[in-house]
């Protein structure tokens, strides 16, 4: 593979883990409310 794809995948990966930890704090902040705040906000972009 080339390097470029190989920094490129770990780039997304290190995107995934980051969202994934803003994601728990959106969830310590909304409770369950966090899954139906994030759609509303992801269909007004």
């Amino acid at each position: 593979m080339e390097k470029k794809a190989i920094d490129l995948a770990k780039q997304i990966i290190e995107l995934d883990l980051q969202r994934d930890a803003m994601f728990e704090q959106l969830l310590e902040l909304l409770g369950d409310r966090a899954h139906e705040i994030l759609r509303f906000i992801q269909n007004k972009y």
